[in-house]
Formats: C-alpha cells, structure tokens, sequence
C-alpha cells in the first residue's frame, strides 16, 4: 500500500485542523477484510478538530474528512475511524 499516517496528516491539511492525529491501526485487523497482510496503511483513526466543522452536523463533518482523504481512499486505504472534536 505505502500509505503512511504522515500520508493522511498531509492530505487532512486543507481542512485547517487545530488538533489531528492520526493512528494506524492496521496491525490491529490482520486477517479481516481490507488487509493487504502488511500490517499497515490499510486501517486508520483520525481526531481531528477545525474551525470549518464550525455549526456542520457529525455526517457534514465526516463528509469533509473523506472528501479530503478521497485520494488515498482510492489507493487503498480500506477503513478510518473518525472522530470530530
């Protein structure tokens, strides 16, 4: 996969965040669907906080994230876990 925590840091970028952390969690679903067997950049949970989730419901706000993360989606992330703050 080559998709890396740094990958999605980067990409949630355009959404101004004021806190964000990002966990790779794939180890945690070796086996399950989506895994590639590698134990990484498969499975992620992103904390975020920002000013554009400003008066957003929790779905716009989730919206936003995976509009921001579409790309990596596309290249093999299979699951995140998010959590707006």
């Amino acid at each position: 996969m080559d998709i890396s925590s740094q990958d999605l840091e980067q990409a949630l970028q355009t959404l101004q965040p004021t806190q964000l952390e990002v966990i790779d969690e794939s180890s945690h679903h070796a086996g399950h669907a989506g895994a590639d067997g590698s134990g990484q950049g498969t499975h992620f949970r992103v904390r975020l906080s920002s000013p554009r989730f400003e008066g957003l419901s929790r779905v716009a706000r989730h919206r936003l994230v995976y509009d921001a993360l579409n790309p990596l989606i596309a290249r093999g992330v299979h699951a995140i876990a998010i959590e707006t703050l």
